[in-house]
């Protein structure tokens, strides 16, 4: 999955026409903005799978649209910057729209995430483990699975994140046993 996100980084370095065509297509449903083909298509390798194409034209168009030149820090995954960004910002809300995003269907997802990205404009995101991560093999294209691994992974990141970034004193050696 690495090589689609950095596949997009070296056409847009080429040519800035590629992330205004990907920003557009998420006016559209994931896969049916046709000028987004040539940077998505030659990537999808099931063409029986429409979750599949679906997730990276979406996945591309958040990319796109979330893109920044020169952005500071090391990419950080979805569940991770939406938990830094509640607790920097103390608002209650993120954690609403994380729990809604985490709750949304097949039809909801487009829309939610696109939303959530657009909140963390200021932080870098792995968009490669949005759309799968190579370790865990959770991420968007497994969203439809019925015992929702994916979900649940992304919950128990983002909670445990929140732990950490909650804890002011560090556990000492005689409260961890």
């Amino acid at each position: 999955m690495t090589g689609f996100i950095e596949w997009l980084e070296n056409l847009s370095k080429k040519d800035t026409k590629v992330r205004a065509v990907l920003r557009r297509s998420l006016s559209f449903y994931p896969g049916t903005h046709v000028p987004a083909f040539p940077y998505v298509e030659p990537f999808i390798k099931d063409e029986g799978n429409s979750w599949r194409r679906e997730m990276f034209y979406l996945v591309a168009g958040v990319w796109a649209a979330h893109w920044r030149e020169g952005r500071a820090g090391a990419p950080m995954t979805l569940p991770r910057a939406c938990a830094t960004y509640q607790t920097k910002s103390d608002s209650a809300s993120i954690e609403r729209r994380f729990i809604s995003l985490l709750d949304a269907d097949r039809d909801q997802l487009p829309h939610r995430l696109r939303q959530m990205v657009a909140l963390l404009k200021d932080y870098s995101l792995d968009f490669a483990s949005l759309l799968r991560n190579e370790k865990t093999k959770n991420g968007l294209l497994n969203w439809l699975d019925p015992q929702k691994r994916t979900q649940n992974a992304w919950a128990r990141e983002y909670y445990k994140t929140m732990g950490q970034e909650t804890t002011t004193e560090p556990i000492t050696e005689e409260e961890s046993k």
